[in-house]
């Protein structure tokens, strides 16, 4: 799996980057076939002088791209509610694969 982390207008310092990591674990431990996780960080300046921190996560699984974003005022706050989303949009592509429930309409009884 590959991990690439992008800062726009912001630092990453080496505590970003592990607490980045820590996390990206939570959708990884949950599904194995992650092909790559690309994560942008971006420190957004409003025109009301207002800062804005942005975490924008793409996961690359076999045959599908999730998608997930998020805004608050800290980075961190930002990044455990993007992980939250993904970990739900992960579980759900989850039961999408192993659901085996599907019966050929020509085996069904009338």
């Amino acid at each position: 799996m590959n991990l690439l982390i992008t800062g726009h207008h912001l630092d990453l310092t080496p505590a970003i980057r592990q607490f980045v990591e820590e996390k990206v674990q939570r959708i990884t431990r949950h599904f194995d076939q992650v092909m790559e996780i690309e994560v942008v960080l971006t420190l957004e300046e409003n025109a009301d002088k207002d800062k804005r921190q942005r975490a924008e996560v793409n996961v690359r699984v076999k045959g599908d791209t999730l998608h997930a974003e998020s805004y608050a005022q800290d980075l961190y706050a930002a990044l455990d509610s993007v992980v939250e989303k993904l970990d739900r949009q992960v579980a759900r592509h989850k039961d999408k694969i192993k659901d085996h429930n599907n019966i050929a309409t020509k085996h069904l009884q009338p």
